[in-house]
């Protein structure tokens, strides 16, 4: 069998057994593509998938001969083989979404299709929403607003992106050897109006995909084409004000050009104001140049500052020294922004490959003071903290695409090779008074760090069954110069990762399919390790397993399910926070993902999406093998309405009370929260309502294990310290189209 998949393989790269094709690009009516849309031969067993740019290929069909083309959310067509090889521009116009129009197997991605499903219904409205469109992940905030959220998936308490790989249109977003803790990931960056797509997987099987992408990973793909010009105010409570204005510069065939602008302010509703303000801006340019060659360039500003009254412990309620909304500090805050741009280039080489480049850098500054333990260490000053740093990141990859049929076999292969170089200066944690004064530094110093990387991966289609090997392999190169040393210390080490992975799929019927993803990938920890002796730790290894079955089970009810396995090799992880490298030691992790999505009627929509985690860490004795925070059971789901001027919808998510330590000595309660949201549209005028937490439970947002002192306590205590969510809110908007 191997020499089998040689031998394709080999063919594939340097050869291709022609047949009667066509090819072409299928995009919306504003110009965007549409990355997933399914085509299909009437009278013949040919079918196949637009790309990641919105191409494709077909093989099979002769001229005269009708296909068919669907796209999620959109007006299916159909269209007539020419008799030349033009290469073909399908327009779809957007129109109410019907799942009897989705065919299983119609991507190589089954996410992608429920992804497709929940844009169309519930578009993303606030940074908020950005992640939690991904089904199963939960977030928590815990500072004011402005720091990166803290995220849940599989089992991990994945801090602010340990376990997974975001980007926006293949930029990273994770910072690697971050001050605050390894890849933490501000997606504030991102203004959610521009999302055109999201696309994620979860667990470590994609070859594309390296650092951080072992619960999974997350692209956000932001939209070419504005699609018109608009203002949007939005008023509610605790002072909140957002603004948004989008204008449309240039829209033609081939070009087209818009900026996008968001400010948004906020008090909060903590009795010290958060003072929280943020402001982004962005560019975006396309262009077609030849036949179908593409060029994009897109430049963004984002810069925040807040305030924030930080994590309070439940003794301090509980006695009424403060109520659930106080502060025992509330000097604590911070301000960051990052700038970005990046370039995309899509070369056709010929009818069959096709090249994709991507350039991007970011300059990226941040500061945040935080006060965990109070009074633990210094009893007179307090334990304020600040960690601060300053980055330049630069990233780089190309990626040839190469599709073609092999005797009976219909072929997408691709190789890629890319480059992330990141350098910090002066990356530090330091005791801090009131954000004014610098006591002592606990750490201090710069980062270099550069990733290689290079990927291969082929998906071979037999009739009912698929398949897709891939393999990655990851070039490290950890520096870090300790300014705190006493001898110039610069140290350096090297790593290497091969990481195989292996797709599969078999089409049990016309309306289900079985998938089994096999793989391994990583989480390479901080670089600060080139400095200890622990260096073996520095590119551990994440073993998964994925089984599941994506089936209709009524036209309109679309069914996603898989039983998952995740081992995590020995870890060192850089704790920002103590400016310390401690083990975490090997863990293991298994569960069950739930999706539904049901149309009820033409207009009301129904989704569910339910988890199971069980998580171990194997070196710790039975008892005391917990792995703090990590998700145990979650449901999140509701019912939606979309009309042509009305929509809305009743959201709820449920997170299940975790142990908070090792042992579950203490325990993160759960919480059930309800939103409810309606908009209404009237000619050019949009008007939104947003209530959230409807029966205004009063919920722990984000709950940690933390040993702290209070002024005038003789002995330090550890209990839950928590940020108490947001009460009951209303939030009011008008968009104005013009």
């Amino acid at each position: 069998m191997h020499r089998y998949l040689i031998l394709t393989f080999s063919l594939l790269l340097f050869s291709t057994l022609y047949a009667q094709s066509v090819k072409g690009t299928v995009f919306d009516e504003n110009g965007n593509s549409l990355p997933g849309a399914y085509l299909f031969w009437h009278t013949g067993d040919a079918h196949t998938h637009t790309d990641n740019t919105g191409r494709f290929k077909l093989t099979g069909p002769a001229v005269g001969d009708t296909l068919h083309v669907s796209f999620i959310g959109h007006s299916s067509s159909d269209f007539v083989v020419p008799a030349d090889d033009t290469e073909l521009l399908i327009e779809l116009q957007s129109g109410s979404l019907d799942l009897r129009e989705i065919i299983i197997g119609s991507s190589d991605r089954p996410q992608r299709i429920v992804s497709g499903i929940d844009l169309a219904v519930n578009p993303v409205n606030s940074s908020q929403e950005i992640l939690r469109s991904v089904p199963g992940l939960f977030i928590g905030q815990h500072a004011g607003g402005g720091k990166a959220e803290q995220i849940f998936l599989r089992g991990f308490d994945i801090d602010h992106g340990t376990d997974i790989a975001i980007s926006v249109d293949g930029m990273p977003v994770n910072m690697v050897s971050h001050a605050h803790g390894q890849g933490y990931a501000d997606l504030h960056f991102l203004i959610p109006e521009t999302i055109r797509a999201v696309d994620f997987a979860k667990g470590p099987y994609e070859a594309d995909r390296g650092n951080f992408a072992t619960a999974g990973h997350v692209d956000f793909q932001t939209k070419d084409r504005a699609g018109g010009n608009f203002l949007k105010v939005e008023a509610g409570s605790f002072g909140k004000l957002r603004t948004v204005a989008q204008f449309d510069f240039l829209s033609d065939n081939k070009s087209n050009a818009y900026v996008i602008g968001e400010y948004q302010v906020t008090d909060g509703p903590f009795e010290s104001t958060q003072n929280f303000r943020r402001s982004n801006i962005f560019a975006k340019y396309s262009s077609l140049l030849r036949e179908a060659d593409k060029f994009t360039v897109s430049a963004s500003h984002f810069t925040s500052s807040w305030d924030a009254s930080g994590q309070i412990p439940e003794r301090a309620v509980a006695s009424r020294l403060i109520g659930r909304f106080g502060a025992i500090d509330d000097t604590e805050g911070g301000q960051t922004s990052r700038s970005n741009i990046i370039i995309a280039y899509t070369r056709e080489i010929d009818a069959t490959t096709f090249v994709k480049n991507t350039l991007s850098y970011s300059k990226y500054d941040f500061e945040l003071f935080s006060n965990f333990t109070f009074f633990l260490e210094d009893p007179e000053f307090g334990d304020q903290i600040r960690q601060q740093e300053s980055r330049d990141l630069i990233y780089a990859q190309s990626v040839v695409h190469h599709n073609a049929n092999l005797w009976e076999t219909t072929v997408e292969a691709r190789i890629g090779t890319g480059l992330r170089s990141d350098r910090t200066d002066d990356s530090s944690l330091a005791n801090t008074i009131d954000r004014a004064t610098v006591r002592d530094y606990a750490q201090r110093g710069d980062v270099a760090e550069d990733n290689f990387h290079l990927f291969a991966d082929a998906r071979f289609e037999f009739g009912k069954f698929s398949l897709q090997p891939g393999i990655r392999a990851d070039h490290f190169r950890f520096g870090y110069l300790d300014r705190l040393a006493t001898e110039y210390t610069n140290a350096s080490v090297n790593k290497t990762r091969l990481s195989p992975k292996l797709k599969s799929a078999y089409s049990l019927s016309p309306t289900s399919r079985l998938f089994l993803n096999i793989g391994t990938g990583f989480h390479a920890n901080d670089s600060r390790l080139a400095s200890t002796t622990r260096v073996n730790g520095m590119v551990p290894a994440a073993y998964g397993a994925d089984l599941g079955l994506e089936a209709k089970l009524l036209p309109r009810l679309l069914v996603n399910t898989s039983l998952w396995y995740l081992f995590l090799e020995q870890e060192f992880v850089y704790v920002g926070d103590a400016g310390i490298v401690e083990p975490a030691g090997r863990t293991r992790r298994l569960g069950a993902d739930l999706s539904l999505r049901y149309q009820m009627t033409d207009w009301l929509y129904g989704d569910l999406d339910a988890t199971y985690s069980h998580a171990r860490s194997i070196d710790n004795e039975a008892g005391e093998d917990l792995i703090p925070l990590a998700p145990v059971i979650t449901f999140a789901g509701g019912l939606s309405v979309k009309t042509e001027r009305i929509s809305g919808g009743l959201r709820f998510r449920f997170l299940g009370d975790r142990p908070a330590t090792e042992d579950y000595s203490l325990t993160a309660e759960g919480y059930l929260i309800a939103d409810a949201n309606i908009a209404y549209a009237l000619g050019r005028l949009t008007f939104s309502l947003l209530l959230e937490n409807l029966s205004n439970a009063e919920w722990e947002e984000a709950q940690f294990a933390t040993e702290s002192r209070l002024v005038g306590e003789a002995l330090p205590l550890e209990e839950i310290h928590f940020t108490p969510g947001s009460p009951r809110s209303v939030a009011i908007s008008c968009k104005f189209k013009f």
